[in-house]
């Protein structure tokens, strides 16, 4: 693990070289850190020689890592083998917040993450905090690629210091727990661990539940010594830290979508090339396509897992998710009264009365 951390401050610390620096210092520091023998191609073109890191703060196995590898090796074949990125999984340099700091001062050019963690650096991604506004992906997706929206959003992922690439996802967040839900009251009195996310919480408290922030280092215990009744995520996250073997029941609540965001750092950005800029686009779109299939896929493993558990996957009926939009309603007002009305009239178009 030192070696590990050891090998991640070295390359931080010839990409901070490379922020302030003209290429030629780079090449002497790249001399003198690496042993390497000079920077400049052929015809005096430089080469890119370490890569630029891309940080999650996801395990590997999950879409996250699919969506930023993906990501990494599409901008390495878009550019012909010249512009390289590392990715740095599992909080390895930081958590998200960390990350968004990170990646606002072009330290860590590159992020991948949930919108859930970026409310408070830009306040208008809480309309995807909005509860139970669709009935399924595509429809989640076609908002979020809708060009307007997306251009909306851009914008303010802009002004906030940061370069919106693309949304992917891994589904939506479900709920386990260990009681039965048959109707809207049974979510009466449930502590449920949530996002410490005002929307989020607000959304539980709509329902009568108790929703408890609580690190996600501690759920599984927290469920396994019952400090707490049930928690909400995708499936991927459900799955992957095998919070189903502490559960009776995953109830199919879908009240938001688990939205992924590929960011690059503004400034960063802005000293690229425009021939550099349109491969990172290009390679965010592939990427963003390539891993909303892999979530797909994987959603379906991952519900096998589940029921061979034992544990009992509960869909609920158009009736009660209709239900639970309605008891929703007080969070909608938050949203409107928090985000750009344009932009929440564009993501939620029709879906909303």
């Amino acid at each position: 693990m030192r070696k590990m951390r050891d090998t991640v401050d070295r390359n931080l610390a010839i990409f901070r070289i490379q922020k302030s620096c003209h290429w030629k210092a780079v090449c002497m520091a790249c001399l003198l850190l690496l042993g390497l023998s000079g920077c400049a191609g052929q015809e005096g073109e430089e080469e890119q020689r370490y890569a630029w890191p891309l940080a999650t703060a996801s395990p590997e196995d999950t879409v996250t890592q699919i969506y930023a590898e993906k990501f990494a090796e599409e901008v390495l074949r878009l550019s012909g083998g010249r512009m390289k990125i590392q990715v740095y999984p599992n909080s390895v340099l930081g958590g998200d917040r960390e990350l968004l700091e990170s990646c606002y001062d072009g330290d860590i050019p590159f992020v991948v993450q949930n919108t859930a963690p970026q409310v408070n650096f830009i306040p208008d991604t809480a309309v995807f905090d909005a509860p139970c506004a669709y009935d399924n992906l595509e429809e989640v997706r076609d908002a979020v690629d809708d060009t307007v929206f997306f251009e909306l959003m851009g914008q303010k992922y802009r002004d906030a210091g940061y370069e919106l690439l693309g949304y992917s996802d891994q589904g939506f967040r479900v709920m386990s727990t260990n009681k039965n839900v048959e109707s809207v009251t049974d979510f009466k009195g449930q502590k449920i661990r949530t996002m410490e996310n005002s929307y989020h919480m607000d959304f539980w408290k709509a329902l009568e539940a108790n929703p408890t922030p609580m690190s996600f280092s501690e759920v599984y215990i927290g469920l396994q010594q019952n400090t707490i009744d049930a928690q909400e995520n995708p499936y991927e996250v459900i799955v992957s830290n095998r919070l189903y073997e502490q559960q009776d029941y995953v109830v199919e609540t879908n009240h938001l979508p688990h939205l992924l965001s590929l960011i690059v750092s503004e400034g960063f950005f802005q000293s690229l090339s425009d021939e550099e800029q349109e491969i990172l686009l290009e390679a965010g779109e592939i990427a963003k396509e390539y891993s909303r299939k892999a979530s797909d896929e994987r959603i379906s493993e991952r519900v096998e897992t589940i029921e061979e558990s034992g544990t009992q996957v509960i869909t609920l009926s158009d009736e009660l998710h209709q239900q639970l939009a309605e008891r929703s309603q007080p969070v909608y007002q938050e949203i409107r009264e928090n985000v750009s009305e344009e932009i929440v009239e564009k993501y939620l178009q029709d879906v909303q009365d």
